[in-house]
């Protein structure tokens, strides 16, 4: 039997958009804005609670979507609030190659760790490796034991785990944690597409290790912001840091943009350009 849902009211989605009429005394016709804004060509915001003038500081306004919006924010308060990292710690990073993974690498590799990371395919490991300087990278889906791959690449143990993932991953990775590990809960992509998967990592481990494992939001992080805008800033000037984008265009083309984050699909942020600057 097939069941269809109507969903009446629209899908929202952080973007950025140039505004066409305003009722709103803090923005005029042609601001640029970034924020929530609705699946479509056109938004109405009612009280713009969630919305910002945007300065685009010379970058392509896709940059203010992913790494200089919630994607780099996720990933740079992620690591160094909740990691809480120090130099030549070791670091595993999961979904690696996506919007988010592939950011707290390149953080971490700047401020001097060691760090390996897993993708779903050997062209993302590849681009790990040798576009994104991770030390390290594997893909998962070629390997029957997470646990035994995860102590060939940290024979002496991981200090920092950043999970996109959770469900067997996360088992694995604090299996191998060393003693004080950190891990950040970043996302649990495993488990959206399949309910029945849930991670279980053993409690002894994160008891006698005394290992702190904390999921967080992006609107957590905000007292980090300012830092956050201007080392990014920083890094992408002098050319240290590398901006991925899967870029799709056309609102026809968002079903399927949606659908294949879920399938690994993307390579670094993905987004939807509807119009044309």
């Amino acid at each position: 039997m097939l069941y269809i849902v109507f969903c009446e009211q629209a899908i929202e989605a952080f973007g950025v958009g140039r505004v066409v009429a305003s009722g709103h005394p803090d923005f005029e016709k042609d601001d640029l804005v970034a924020g929530l804004i609705s699946w479509g060509e056109y938004s109405i915001v009612k009280g713009a609670i969630m919305l910002n003038k945007l300065d685009p500081m010379g970058f392509p306004l896709s940059y203010h979507v992913g790494i200089l919006g919630f994607s780099g924010l996720t990933a740079f308060g992620g690591f160094f609030e909740i990691c809480k990292p120090k130099k030549e710690r070791k670091v595993f990073v999961s979904a690696a190659s996506g919007s988010v993974g592939n950011l707290v690498g390149q953080y971490a590799k700047l401020f001097g760790c060691y760090v390996v990371g897993c993708a779903g395919t050997k062209q993302k490991v590849e681009l790990l490796k040798e576009k994104l300087g991770f030390d390290d990278a594997f893909n998962y889906k070629e390997e029957t034991d997470l646990n035994s791959a995860l102590k060939r690449h940290f024979p002496d143990g991981i200090d920092i785990y950043f999970d996109n993932v959770g469900a067997e991953m996360l088992e694995a990775a604090v299996a191998n944690m060393n003693t004080f590990g950190r891990v950040a809960v970043c996302g649990v992509i495993s488990e959206y597409t399949d309910a029945r998967k849930r991670a279980a990592p053993s409690m002894l481990d994160v008891v006698y290790k005394q290992i702190n494992i904390r999921g967080f939001l992006a609107a957590d992080l905000m007292s980090v912001y300012a830092d956050f805008i201007s080392t990014t800033v920083d890094h992408l000037r002098n050319g240290k840091i590398h901006v991925l984008e899967d870029i799709s265009r056309g609102v026809d083309s968002i079903p399927n943009a949606f659908m294949g984050l879920f399938r690994g699909d993307n390579v670094g942020k993905k987004i939807v350009q509807i119009a044309d600057e």
